[in-house]
């Protein structure tokens, strides 16, 4: 199965991504690169969505060749390791269903392997509606040993350095994914029945395939990292700024729009909305173009390919498939880990940390035993907004 993995306010200034679990949150940032930074999380949800909305597809010889093109251009690789789900006794994906979402930031010149974004999306028992539940990448956690790297353990971490702890020794993204899925199944008392690890390249050719995609700013975002051209931010540029509206962005301005934290009053609660916005957003425009074109249909299984690690665990390609028939993109609910509120504490190296609070355990626990619909009701302030503005014009224009 498919995995992809997300800070907070400011005024002026720029800031470096934090590095996992040892950086300061608002230390000051280097000079970065011309080429645009990747949004890590978002990355491989995308290749989930594109893998989930090619099922509903109308004819069997296009079923065929969908199964076909999947099989080839992904294949399958062991990420999961102890936290890999039991199959079921009848059938290995039977009830309730949770993937493992990791973005990970691999770029050039940076030390180590970093997971920039981690979501578990959580699919019920009847498989016909699904969950997004992100977990800061800062949240205070133990992080178990882990052999393979010769980790021997942290009694209190940031959870997203369980990715490069896990990459020590050779062991590589694989590794990384393999221990922060520990850690994270440790924490929250899920297993997972698939994960998939996404890099930029394949979001930028996902998103560039879709042509853009269409999507609604809810509150006003100024970016800290471009100009209104798409270049790097300098002295005397302007900066680029998204206002409240439904509108297409082309693919540098969805990665700019969605990794934004200082300039918005929710920080890094609001960049996760938007992160679960753009996903949910992929999911559609991949639905509506890629299912009704086989040449875009191509083209996007191809970028997916090229941009996804997937671990099935124990369902084959055509079981997931089968799952996922039903699945609709608009029943799918979005939940932020402490109602989009902060809830800090000081790291043990004197930096931020997020902790969870009593209500997201609940809420995982909810996942844990397919009661998200219950929780939903008991804490409605948990799920996150679709984005839209009040009396906003559904995106369908160009990208400006």
């Amino acid at each position: 199965m498919l995995t992809a993995t997300n800070n907070a306010g400011g005024a002026q200034g720029r800031y470096p991504v934090p590095s996992p679990g040892r950086r300061p949150a608002e230390a000051p940032q280097k000079n970065k690169p011309n080429k645009p930074k990747s949004p890590l999380w978002a990355k491989l949800l995308i290749g989930f969505g594109v893998l989930i909305l090619v099922i509903s597809v109308g004819t069997f010889a296009t079923f065929q060749f969908v199964l076909h093109k999947i099989d080839d251009s992904i294949g399958n690789t062991s990420l999961l390791g102890g936290s890999a789900a039991t199959p079921g006794a009848s059938h290995a994906l039977d009830g309730a269903l949770n993937v493992l979402l990791v973005g990970t930031d691999e770029r050039p010149g940076l030390e180590g392997n970093r997971a920039d974004t981690i979501i578990v999306l959580h699919i019920n028992a009847a498989h016909d509606k699904a969950y997004l539940l992100s977990i800061p990448r800062d949240t205070l956690t133990p992080i178990p040993a882990f052999a393979k790297s010769k980790f021997t353990g942290s009694k209190g971490d940031k959870i997203n350095s369980a990715f490069e702890f896990g990459s020590r020794n050779d062991q590589g993204r694989t590794g990384g994914f393999e221990l922060l899925a520990n850690t994270v199944s440790q924490l929250t008392g899920l297993k997972f029945d698939g994960g998939a690890i996404i890099n930029f390249d394949g979001f930028t050719s996902i998103v560039t395939a879709l042509g853009g995609v269409n999507m609604c700013i809810d509150e006003r975002t100024t970016s800290w990292d471009h100009d209104t051209n798409g270049n790097e931010l300098r002295p005397g540029h302007k900066a680029m700024v998204y206002e409240v509206a439904c509108r297409k962005l082309v693919p540098w301005q969805a990665l700019d729009y969605v990794r934004q934290r200082k300039s918005i009053p929710d920080g890094d609660y609001g960049r996760q909305r938007h992160q679960q916005q753009f996903i949910k957003a992929v999911a559609k425009d991949a639905l509506t173009q890629g299912l009704t074109d086989p040449v875009k249909l191509n083209k996007l299984l191809g970028a997916a390919g090229q941009a996804l690690t997937v671990d099935r665990g124990a369902g084959s390609l055509t079981d997931w498939l089968f799952v996922l028939k039903s699945f609709k993109v608009d029943e799918m609910t979005m939940l932020l880990t402490n109602g989009g509120q902060y809830a800090s504490v000081t790291c043990p190296d004197g930096s931020s940390c997020q902790v969870l609070n009593n209500d997201s355990k609940a809420m995982f626990t909810a996942a844990l035993n397919d009661g998200l619909p219950a929780f939903i009701s008991a804490h409605p302030k948990f799920v996150g907004a679709d984005g839209a503005p009040t009396g906003a014009t559904p995106p369908t224009g160009a990208a400006q």
